[in-house]
């Protein structure tokens, strides 16, 4: 550790529950230069805990009883860090999160009082569950901002362990800051300072303990909450923008706790009271009520007038459960009426000539499924295909082709009646598995994140997974297809069923090798990519730890530092509706082209020099044109961590790995992204990964499964030296 750390990581309060073992086991799991850990440990039991990581912890014992706000202050005043990060005993800290908060602390000047960053949550059932903030912090951008021009991040959920403050603005306000109302002090920190960063990753976790395992709440502690926001209100005069999303604040929150927290009748009574006072005093000027129902509540606050306010809860509350018998009615008989037509198909022949296919629950004619239908079509023909798209989807059908909509009459008949159900996800639980009928699961990327079964130990991403009905509907696959050896380990793992692994390449995948320089000119052509041009395509994944799709990248700076010459080919929804962000004029130049919406993929990626991903399975895909590709991992060890992976992509990239848009711009601005190193990790990447994707995957798939031909007899898969990928961009305009 340097003699001035960056960062000083402060730890505090008792071992509740004893969740501060595994809390100091992760910080010392990744030690890091510039980073400081003190522990001030309140009681013998945290102190046990703690004096087990000496001397890479300082450790400072306290008293039993010693509040939080005299914990975080011993804390502080021993730190020696630049920046400081409270983290409460009972809660967590991701993998890996120090260094992300210590290398942007770094970066930021002394102007910038607080840097706001976002957390998961975890209860006593769950963890790594999202938090809302991410998109919050993304829209407000990653630079120093003035709270008044950016009053809604008074929004982001209030705990010191969600942000870092410079040391020196806490010690100047440590007066009004030391407290054991931390969202008090977590907004006070907002309001003081003089600047506020974001940055939109997970770097904290909020463990909420069991309610029935806590002290009771007292009255005054209900009453507290309306304290805690009159006393922001007051510290926010003169302030309109900031008052007045802070007394939206105030009614929202005095509003869910009266309706949520339980209290007495004689509590609840005082509680709504003392609200309304306090929502009459600090109302802004010229504030408007809100409309609908949410209005007429904030309305009979103000008025005092809880006998109303009552009635209106019970009136709604019956409403709601009579609206919802009403709907379960209407589900009951449309499920008995279903049942019954499927039970009468299912008493008719199967069809022979009959195939369903379906592909990322009923969206549309797309990847492994559609790549199948097309060569079946072209080898196949007497076999029929019909495809199961949503009603909002298809509009989007290529004219004439024939599909049904889940739910309806025929959807049920061609589903009991079919040969043929091919699909790269699943079919509803009810769908049944006739003899003689083949169950073809086609799968949709390479895995390196946990699946099925594997996904059991991380409640993040098995959220709602009913693993038994899970195992039944894996117990309906005849074939699975698998583009490598490690896909056919992985899925046998994930799913154990005696389904037959068909190794022979994922269908889509034919495209690279059989798409020559006319097809890859046209696509960019269609893309409006000007020849000579670079285009980089960015496809970033899904986070489960995050509440929405969060931008990773501030990509007009990108895109800026990139140069006119090269064309960011965004796969991902990003939050910039302003017409005035710096992204509006980058997209009318056609620098930025949002694509998130644009199908095929493999379209995006013939017209793609290069591919910057961070773990999403695109990159399997794409190695197969043998073109480079830079893996952005900026938060690599909170996705391991909270999803699960199969190998280390750290240490067997398919190319350069960023940790960071500093290290991205470096790699993409210079030979980085295609020198030798890049060529020798993508060439081993690929021998691993796209063993069996030689440009025939479909035509093995469609004579194995369709036309019953035996194995021996299918075309070999080409030897990977012996395949020629697509022509790259440059050699498609060369020739």
């Amino acid at each position: 550790m340097s003699e001035t750390p960056d960062l000083s990581v402060i730890v505090h309060g008792a071992n509740v529950q004893d969740h501060l073992p595994a809390l100091l086991d992760t910080l010392d799991a990744h030690p890091l230069t510039g980073v400081e850990v003190i522990v001030a440990a309140v009681g013998d039991w945290a102190r046990e805990a703690a004096e087990r990581h000496t001397p890479a912890f300082t450790v400072l014992p306290l008293p039993d009883g010693a509040g939080d706000a005299a914990a975080r202050a011993a804390g502080a005043a021993r730190a020696a860090g630049r920046w400081l990060h409270f983290v409460h005993a009972k809660d967590g800290v991701p993998a890996g999160a120090p260094r992300t908060v210590a290398e942007h602390t770094a970066d930021l000047p002394d102007t910038v009082d607080v840097l706001l960053f976002d957390h998961v949550r975890s209860t006593w059932r769950a963890s790594g569950l999202p938090s809302p903030d991410g998109p919050r912090l993304a829209r407000a951008g990653r630079a120093g901002l003035a709270l008044d021009d950016h009053a809604a991040l008074l929004s982001v959920t209030g705990l010191l362990g969600n942000r870092a403050v410079r040391a020196g603005f806490w010690r100047a306000n440590e007066r009004l800051l030391t407290t054991d109302d931390e969202p008090f002090a977590a907004h006070t920190a907002l309001l003081l300072a003089d600047r506020v960063a974001c940055l939109p990753h997970p770097a904290y976790e909020d463990r909420r303990l069991r309610a029935e395992s806590l002290p009771p709440v007292t009255p005054d502690r209900h009453y507290a909450l309306i304290e805690r926001y009159e006393r922001l209100l007051d510290l926010s005069a003169g302030r309109p923008a900031v008052h007045a999303v802070l007394y939206d604040l105030m009614v929202r929150d005095c509003l869910r706790a009266h309706a949520r927290a339980g209290m007495p009748d004689a509590v609840a009574r005082e509680f709504f009271h003392r609200a309304s006072m306090a929502a009459r005093q600090h109302r802004p000027e010229g504030h408007r009520h809100r409309t609908g129902l949410e209005g007429v509540r904030r309305s009979l606050l103000e008025q005092d007038a809880h006998a109303r306010y009552r009635t209106l809860q019970v009136a709604n509350r019956t409403r709601r459960r009579a609206r919802s018998a009403a709907r379960s009615a209407r589900h009951r008989a449309g499920t008995r009426l279903r049942a019954l037509q499927y039970r009468r198909a299912l008493a008719e022949p199967v069809d022979q000539h009959l195939a369903v296919f379906s592909a990322y629950w009923a969206r549309g004619v797309a990847c492994n499924p559609a790549a199948t239908a097309a060569k079946l079509a072209e080898l196949a023909p007497s076999v029929h295909p019909v495809w199961v798209v949503t009603a909002a989807n298809a509009a989007l059908l290529p004219p004439g082709t024939d599909h049904v909509v889940p739910g309806s009459r025929r959807y049920w008949e061609v589903l009991a009646r079919a040969k043929y159900l091919v699909n790269n996800v699943n079919f509803p639980d009810a769908v049944v598995k006739r003899p003689g009928t083949v169950h073809l699961q086609t799968h949709h990327g390479t895995p390196l994140k946990r699946m099925g079964l594997d996904q059991m130990p991380y409640p993040a991403a098995a959220r709602g997974l009913d693993f038994q009905a899970l195992l039944e509907r894996v117990d309906r696959w005849d074939f699975s297809i698998s583009a490598n050896s490690h896909s056919t380990r992985m899925w046998q793992r994930a799913y154990p069923s005696r389904h037959v692994s068909l190794d022979h390449g994922y269908p889509r995948n034919d495209v690279f090798y059989t798409a020559g320089a006319p097809e890859v000119r046209a696509v960019r052509e269609r893309l409006g990519i000007a020849p000579g041009h670079r285009a980089i395509l960015y496809a970033p994944t899904h986070r489960d730890y995050e509440a929405g799709w969060t931008p990773r990248l501030d990509l007009a700076a990108l895109a800026e530092r990139l140069g006119e010459d090269t064309v960011l080919l965004v796969r991902a929804h990003y939050f910039y509706e302003n017409a005035a962000s710096p992204l509006a004029g980058l997209r009318r130049t056609g620098r930025i082209i949002d694509v998130s919406s644009y199908d095929p993929v493999e379209d995006l990626c013939l017209a793609a020099d290069a591919l910057v991903t961070d773990y999403s399975s695109i990159m399997f895909d794409y190695a197969n044109l043998d073109r480079p590709i830079v893996i952005h991992a900026d938060d690599w060890e909170t996705y391991r961590t909270t999803r699960g992976v199969y190998f280390d992509l750290m240490a067997e990239a398919p190319g350069p790995v960023a940790r960071d848009q500093a290290e991205l711009t470096e790699i993409l601005t210079t030979d980085a992204w295609r020198d030798a190193r890049a060529a020798k990790a993508r060439a081993a990447f690929r021998r691993r990964f796209c063993e069996y994707d030689d440009g025939r995957a479909a035509e093995r798939v469609v004579r194995r499964v369709f036309l019953g031909e035996d194995e021996r007899t299918l075309p070999p898969v080409l030897p990977i030296e012996e395949r020629t990928p697509a022509p790259s961009p440059e050699e498609a305009t060369a020739s």
